[in-house]
């Protein structure tokens, strides 16, 4: 897919990827089998040794009586010229190739890539390297635990033990790859929370922009009415996105902004309705009691209402994105999460910890400031990515 080359190109490219630690940990105490050179001269051929002339061979030792001197033995015809015996010279095996019957039976591999025994010690740089790619200290354990399981003594290859890895990682992730569930309801109410800087703005942009393309009218909410360079980003991307802003004085209480933009997508038939909220840190009590009246305020409206409650995580921000989705998770029944700035962290490793530890779906990441750079969440594209596995 064009997306997985975008993902596998920009993921990580600005700090040390997991991929290059898996090759070094590889690397560190590997055996290799290399093979000889291709220009590697062949070994030089015994030099025959011609067989020594009739007169030169000793009489055989013969406990058969010799004849009497008196009888003379008959002449005999010349001895033919023996012929030199040929030693046969070994052949040097092509460069990675097996040697024969020999070859053939210790079952050499042509490649003659760095393997390395599956150990303890192994298993312990394994674990260090995840934890620092931001999986955390639990997940890391389990997944170096069924990485092992049956392995251990196993001479493997760098791209094997990403192979594992991947597999590790996909079977985790699973579960959690849900596109954002859509409803007859109507207006649909998409309610999108985060911290500061986390990328709600362009991530309600994207999808609107998505929706949008799927044949559904979408109309968006600026309820950061505090910042008026808030209100004018969301304008850019609506229009963009080729979708209304509805918006309110600077100032205005965002939970009767909300309200009347569920009122006027009643009237209008919408079948979306987004609604940005201001970015605030979960260590800050009156900016998410705000966020809580935001929620009681659209339930009185439509008791079902939101549908669906995005917490928007910045991967660069590493583990503390696991203390903001338990904090935002209390106050606004987080219903899916959506993952941006992949491109520019080594710590793409807590989106598993997240999956492992919260069970939330996953509706999408991103990877760009681009208005297509946003996808659904495909677990096997992103553990190959994540990994540097070539699935070519």
């Amino acid at each position: 897919m064009a997306f997985f080359k975008k993902l596998k190109d920009k993921l990580f490219n600005s700090s040390s990827k997991l991929d290059e630690g898996l090759d070094a940990i590889v690397t560190d105490g590997a055996e290799v089998d290399t093979p000889p050179p291709a220009d590697a001269p062949a070994r030089p051929a015994p030099v025959a040794t011609p067989a020594p002339r009739p007169e030169e061979i000793p009489p055989p030792v013969s406990e058969t009586p010799a004849p009497p001197p008196s009888e003379a033995p008959p002449p005999s015809a010349p001895a033919p010229t023996p012929t030199p015996i040929e030693i046969p010279v070994e052949q040097t095996p092509p460069a990675g190739g097996k040697s024969g019957l020999l070859g053939r039976l210790l079952g050499r591999e042509s490649s003659a890539a760095p393997r390395r025994a599956l150990d303890d010690d192994m298993l312990e740089q394994l674990e260090e390297l995840l934890i620092t790619a931001d999986m955390g200290v639990d997940t890391a354990l389990r997944v170096t635990a069924n990485m092992a399981e049956g392995r251990m003594g196993k001479r493997l290859s760098a791209r094997e033990i990403k192979e594992l890895l991947a597999q590790e990682i996909a079977r985790i992730m699973e579960p959690v790859a849900t596109p954002m569930p859509l409803y007859p309801k109507k207006p649909q109410v998409v309610l999108v929370v985060g911290v500061n800087g986390s990328g709600k703005t362009t991530t309600i942009g994207k999808l609107a922009s998505q929706f949008k393309a799927a044949g559904k009218t979408v109309v968006i909410a600026a309820g950061d009415t505090f910042r008026a360079a808030a209100v004018e980003q969301l304008q850019i991307w609506g229009d963009r996105a080729g979708v209304p802003v509805l918006t309110a004085p600077e100032g205005s209480d965002p939970a009767s902004l909300a309200w009347d933009a569920m009122a006027q997508a009643e009237r209008d038939g919408t079948d979306l309705l987004m609604i940005d909220t201001a970015g605030r840190l979960q260590n800050r009590a009156d900016l998410m009691e705000e966020l809580s009246k935001i929620v009681r305020v659209i339930r009185k409206k439509d008791e079902t209402a939101p549908h669906n409650t995005l917490l928007v995580l910045d991967a660069t921000t590493g583990q503390n994105a696991l203390s903001q989705v338990e904090t935002f998770q209390k106050l606004a029944d987080v219903s899916g999460l959506v993952m941006t700035k992949l491109d520019g962290t080594a710590r793409g490793g807590v989106l598993v910890a997240l999956a492992d530890k919260f069970g939330l779906p996953i509706h999408a990441i991103g990877v760009g400031e681009q208005i297509d750079d946003l996808a659904p969440f495909d677990p096997e594209e992103f553990a190959a990515a994540l990994t540097g596995l070539d699935t070519r």
